[in-house]
């Protein structure tokens, strides 16, 4: 990774969505240092890849984490069969907080990595695992974050922190989001199963939030098609609220492209959560997707120049709290 990923100020819009007043600030201090040892430590375990030993002990370490932080901790374990025939374990990990309160919030994220760097240009690369600092350690980092900021602070109604399995394993060519519940793809693997298995048949939180790939030095983050045409009205809170902050130059107002991503099966579901992604995680520009630049599921999504001085984690950003 870059540098330390502007944690802080995405997590403080986080916990302010949490509070009863619309344009309420978190009164809880987010621990950018912190956060960034919850990458190091993934980044520990080597690539997570399902099947192997690093995504064993990595999923036991975010079970064990949960368990300190939160007030339940509910896994769901499964066997998953892709297309080549391998049988993969894999497990979401709920980590509940008020698990008896109706009203609820949802926040997700992927702790799987891809086990190819498919878009690495050096033909040497492809078939390797990736570290996935970016795309599966940032957005864990979070929801680790967050669960510590609510644990001072407690909020008042539920909030579910979930981590989802199997999100990058195949290949995502010929996904078709109409059959997201149906048919039987080797992508969005956890999300899926989850939104076939919720945790009560009336499980309906308020509104969700999909982080991902929220881990670049240059953070830009554009509203996706698939959000804005499920929950517009859950994407217009999040990017008036990040504004009201003062964290408009991150969250850009601007409907870019629809990204296929764990939000997909549970929108299908019925559930009304959002992605929240940076998808150009480039060197230098944005666009730079089939490019050298680009860092996306490449060897080079790893941890460099790390750093708590991010444009947003200034001490003013570290105060603000729920």
């Amino acid at each position: 990774m870059r540098s330390l990923l502007p944690l802080p100020a995405i997590a403080c819009f986080v916990l302010s969505l949490s509070a009863c007043d619309r344009f309420q600030r978190p009164r809880t201090a987010f621990n950018g240092e912190a956060s960034l040892a919850y990458v190091r430590a993934q980044l520990a375990f080597g690539p997570r890849v399902p099947g192997s030993r690093a995504h064993e002990r990595a999923g036991d370490w975010i079970v064990a984490q949960m368990k300190q932080r939160t007030d339940s901790v509910v896994v769901q374990s499964w066997a998953h069969v892709t297309a080549t025939g391998d049988t993969l374990r894999l497990r979401n990990v709920l980590a509940r907080i008020n698990p008896t309160a109706t009203q609820r919030v949802l926040y997700l994220t992927h702790w799987d990595t891809r086990p190819t760097a498919d878009e690495d240009m050096n033909l040497g690369n492809k078939r390797l695992p990736i570290q996935g600092a970016n795309d599966g350690a940032s957005g864990v980092a979070l929801l680790m974050g967050i669960a510590d900021a609510l644990k001072t602070t407690r909020p008042l109604y539920g909030v579910d922190l979930l981590f989802v399995d199997g999100e990058d394993y195949g290949s995502f060519d010929g996904y078709n989001a109409d059959s997201a519940l149906t048919k039987h793809y080797d992508v969005l693997i956890g999300s899926t199963y989850f939104a076939q298995h919720l945790p009560s048949a009336d499980y309906r939180p308020i509104f969700g939030i999909l982080f991902d790939m929220i881990g670049d030095k240059d953070l830009q983050i554009y509203q996706e098609s698939n959000s804005v045409a499920a929950a517009p009205e859950i994407v217009a809170r999040v990017w008036s609220t990040a504004e009201e902050l003062g964290y408009g130059k991150y969250f850009l107002n601007v409907n870019k492209e629809a990204i296929t991503d764990d939000h997909v099966p549970l929108l299908k579901r019925g559930l009304r959560v959002i992605d929240v992604i940076d998808i150009d995680y480039c060197t230098e520009v944005i666009d730079c997707v089939g490019t050298p630049r680009n860092l996306h599921h490449t060897m080079q999504d790893v941890k460099r120049r790390p750093s708590s001085s991010s444009p947003a984690s200034s001490s003013s950003a570290h105060r603000c709290a729920r």
